[in-house]
């Protein structure tokens, strides 16, 4: 799936308006006048998840940097894919940063219901003290289970007024009529919902449909 034409103006539209209100909150402008980079928290995910997450981050200017990865424990593919994808990056210009850090799982596939709660809330105890201490600017995320410890720690960071973390979720372009269940949890608590289906519009009208974007 190629990364459509006619939408990355979209989305590089909503990073620019989060980027804004960013800055409003943050004072603007540094001393020395100009404006200053924003970070990116991204949480990749196994499978198509990170695929679609470095599509998106390759729509970006170097002006998002550094990024931050976050990729589930048992996750063994998506950093060789990080990392690739980075180095790519890094010859078209050396302001490319970027980090990847480890949490647990939140659930694992076929994982029951019930069990899951225990292991969402120990990955959310790996998640604070790392989002705490990159304090991201912007977190990025498409769907996958790890993403939300990490989006309920940007959010407990608003909360505990510490900093306010612009959290922005990409509904996977494989949901075509219902959202995956990050995304109905984070329906609520993100400041920009991405769909790419108009039948998930329809449903849920707080998302913006953008079309097809990864």
């Amino acid at each position: 799936m190629e990364l459509s034409l006619a939408a990355v103006p979209l989305l590089l539209a909503f990073l620019f308006w989060a980027r804004r209100l960013l800055v409003i909150r943050a004072g603007g402008r540094h001393r020395s006048g100009k404006k200053r980079p924003l970070s990116v928290l991204a949480v990749a995910g196994s499978g198509g998840h990170t695929t679609e997450i470095l599509r998106l981050l390759g729509s970006l200017s170097q002006f998002y940097s550094p990024t931050h990865y976050i990729v589930a424990d048992s996750d063994k593919m998506s950093e060789d894919k990080i990392c690739f994808f980075e180095h790519s990056r890094a010859k078209e210009s050396s302001k490319f940063q970027y980090s990847i850090h480890r949490i647990p799982r939140s659930r694992e596939v076929q994982q029951s219901w019930s069990s899951s709660v225990l292991t969402t809330f120990y990955a959310v105890l790996y998640a604070l003290p790392l989002t705490f201490r990159l304090q991201p600017d912007l977190v990025l995320c498409n769907g996958p289970g790890t993403c939300v410890p990490v989006c309920a720690s940007a959010v407990l960071l608003w909360i505990l007024g510490i900093k306010k973390v612009i959290v922005i979720y990409v509904e996977s372009v494989c949901r075509v009529e219902t959202l995956s269940l990050s995304g109905r949890i984070l329906y609520y608590f993100s400041d920009y919902f991405i769909v790419q289906w108009p039948a998930l519009k329809k449903k849920y009208p707080k998302s913006v449909c953008l079309g097809r974007i990864v």
